[in-house]
């Protein structure tokens, strides 16, 4: 009962995490360029980060507590030792993948976007956007066994 519960608020979180961005690169992120407004983007992601944030830490804290409740501990992450190790250790690669990205746009992209950078936020964007479904996929494989 406790692995289930940790994976419904996991999936509550995910939701709104890649449902957020989902929503960022299919409705603002086109219409931004489109217009050349930037500052819609700075909006939704003003708007966004308050829930987004909390989403992201639970993911990260449930995902942990999951893969423990499969055995898979500290020790073993980056083993790739069977199907559920894999799975864990690549989600694991793609969150600091994700991070570093993330840091990256709150130092580097924000401060300094103009129309004429707008590409360096449509491609954070996108491979932001599509880390997070990747993730979403590779949870999903965790009931037929893993990788």
């Amino acid at each position: 009962m406790y692995h289930h519960f940790l994976l419904v608020i996991h999936l509550l979180a995910a939701t709104v995490w890649i449902g957020g961005h989902l929503i960022l690169a299919t409705r603002y992120l086109p219409e931004a360029i489109k217009t050349k407004d930037l500052e819609k983007l700075k909006t939704f992601k003003d708007k966004f980060e308050p829930i987004g944030m909390p989403s992201l830490i639970t993911l990260v804290i449930t995902g942990i507590l999951m893969a423990y409740d499969y055995d898979v501990t500290f020790t073993k992450w980056f083993s790739f030792s069977n199907g559920i190790e894999k799975v864990i250790s690549i989600k694991l690669i793609l969150f600091i993948t994700s991070l570093t990205l993330a840091i990256s746009a709150q130092l580097f992209i924000f401060p300094k976007l103009t129309p004429k950078r707008y590409h360096y936020v449509t491609i954070l964007i996108i491979v932001v956007t599509l880390i997070a479904i990747s993730m979403l996929v590779l949870g999903s494989l965790i009931r037929l066994g893993g990788l």
